[in-house]
């Protein structure tokens, strides 16, 4: 990070040490009515107060540390059922398989039509070869 980005113009090029005994009016979006609301409310005065408040490093910690919190049993119940529902709708939305290559879509037998069912398309219907020989005859 570029410190000269986070501090006013007039504080550009000053030591770590100088910026931290600064007003805190002397980082970039705190005015100088912010600077007097801090000190009114919280005896903040410097950017080393505004850095060593309770409450700020108790913010900190607690966002770190929801960054990094495990879910609780619950919410994982609750994203495996989910993802289990989410299978069961559409059950075609598995990965491919690493060794057959291919993901095969299954239709349930009643959806079938067999006009449409090309697998056994060199088979003929034996009642309808029947009846056509008959009547070519």
């Amino acid at each position: 990070m570029n410190i000269d980005t986070v501090v006013d113009k007039e504080y550009l090029g000053q030591s770590f040490r100088a910026l931290a005994a600064a007003p805190v009016s002397a980082l970039r979006g705190i005015s100088a009515k912010d600077a007097k609301a801090l000190a009114q409310a919280f005896n903040v005065h410097t950017v080393r107060d505004l850095a060593n408040m309770d409450f700020v490093k108790w913010a900190q910690a607690i966002t770190t540390l929801a960054d990094l919190e495990q879910a609780t049993p619950a919410e994982q119940a609750k994203e495996t059922l989910l993802d289990d529902g989410l299978e069961m709708t559409f059950p075609a939305s598995d990965p491919v398989s690493v060794d057959a290559g291919i993901t095969r879509i299954e239709v349930p037998p009643e959806m079938v039509d067999a006009k449409d069912d090309h697998r056994h398309s060199s088979a003929k219907p034996a009642g309808k070869a029947g009846t056509k020989d008959k009547a070519a005859a």
